[in-house]
């Protein structure tokens, strides 16, 4: 079978502010994910030792010139050093990577060892996952370029002539490499023909998260943040402190750029309560990821308004596994409240004839800062009761704590 991940960069932007950003704050911190299957999908017999060979794989592949050279172009807030040396000499590290499959077909995947490694890890498994699924199950025989490749015109056709400022953040689970390349060639020959036959009264192509793409593509590349900041940061200061912790050291780092914030790590109400002026005016905008979309968009209007500043300067970045008809159903909603963009994955990316998307995630389960200090476990609550993944006891602590700081 062919090699799916070739490409250093074949990876999310955030992978790469996010080990920037942790090299910074710390860098002896260690982790362990693990992989979560919403669906509780029995793989078939020997998909473990498919996918092991995959990511072995990966310990050859390193980061090109022409990626080099793009990246420091494209990211001036990385610095010469990290992408011209750090990133020259890493290499992806299978040792870190434990996967068993057990006899009903179930996966357990973990990664464990320093964070900064580690981090790099969770796209390209589930990346590979997906397509070596859809590969063995017959969806990629049946697949159709050329319906597809129409489908996805039509598709963005739809999105521009709506007004929709969007980008595609489909890497994770997408069909295929192949696929989501033909997806953003779609996105884009879509968006030029609406601008020219609007003269431009439409909506926007923000680019894409994937970096290799990005640069073969010439196109801009987008990204936010990770919940595993916030999820980390929780066991270092505690669920009160914790956003407003990482919005200060991440301003540190970045100084204004790379500046959405993923605020729902453990609920909207501890986030709103504890935003300061000072943070929200260094910070551009949200990025809204689970709850009622409009609901969340009422909460971040008037906490804006009670700090002074004007909702219409900041920007709402909806990411919440949106199709295009939700996506502008929000859009709508948010005309003259607040500046909103869009970030839509699966449904760009896997959206094929007669394919069910995967449901599949790779979380931080437990970090400690230095190799010498104890074990916790780390988790995330989320807006959406269904995106509560990490230990129980300490979720349901967590909630109670919450639920008595109202």
């Amino acid at each position: 079978m062919k090699t799916i991940i070739n490409h250093f960069t074949d990876n999310d932007l955030y992978t790469f502010t996010c080990m920037y950003y942790i090299l910074q704050k710390y860098p002896r911190a260690e982790t362990e994910y693990c992989f979560f299957d919403r669906r509780y999908t029995c793989y078939p017999k020997g998909f473990d030792r498919l996918l092991r060979e995959q990511l072995e794989h990966l310990s050859e592949v390193v980061i090109t010139d022409e990626e080099r050279e793009f990246m420091t172009r494209a990211f001036p807030f990385l610095p010469y050093w990290f992408i011209n040396v750090f990133l020259c000499g890493f290499r992806f590290n299978p040792s870190e990577l434990t996967i068993r499959q057990d006899e009903e077909g179930h996966l357990d995947i973990r990664v464990k060892g320093k964070w900064w490694s580690t981090i790099i890890w969770e796209m390209p498994i589930l990346a590979t996952i997906s397509e070596l699924m859809h590969t063995l199950n017959g969806d990629a025989e049946k697949y159709d370029a050329e319906v597809e490749y129409e489908k996805s015109l039509q598709k963005g056709r739809k999105i521009w002539l709506n007004g929709l400022t969007l980008g595609d953040m489909g890497t994770r689970r997408r069909f295929s490499f192949d696929h989501q390349e033909r997806v953003i060639d779609a996105l884009i020959q879509s968006y030029a023909e609406v601008k020219e036959e609007t003269d431009g009264h439409c909506g926007k192509f923000t680019g894409t998260s994937n970096v290799y793409f990005a640069m073969k593509k010439n196109i801009p590349c987008l990204g936010t943040m990770s919940h595993q900041c916030i999820s980390f940061e929780e066991v270092v200061s505690g669920v009160f402190e914790c956003n407003y912790n990482v919005m200060n050291k991440w301003s540190e780092v970045y100084d204004g750029n790379v500046g959405i914030f993923l605020y729902d790590c453990f609920g909207d109400n501890v986030f709103f309560n504890n935003l300061s002026k000072r943070m929200a005016m260094t910070f551009c905008g949200l990025r809204i990821d689970s709850g009622v979309e409009e609901e969340q968009v009422d909460l971040i209007v008037e906490k804006y308004n009670q700090l002074g500043i004007d909702p219409m300067t900041k920007q709402a970045v909806f990411s919440n596994g949106l199709d295009i008809g939700r996506a502008i159903e929000i859009h709508n909603y948010c005309k003259g409240k607040i500046t909103d963009s869009y970030g839509v994955g699966t449904f760009l990316t896997c959206d094929v004839t007669d394919c069910k998307p995967m449901n599949i995630v790779v979380k931080l389960i437990r970090g400690r800062i230095t190799e010498s200090r104890e074990w916790h476990p780390c988790v995330k609550l989320s807006c959406d009761k269904g995106k509560t993944l990490g230990d129980k006891a300490k979720c349901d602590y967590l909630l109670s704590v919450l639920d008595e700081g109202k």
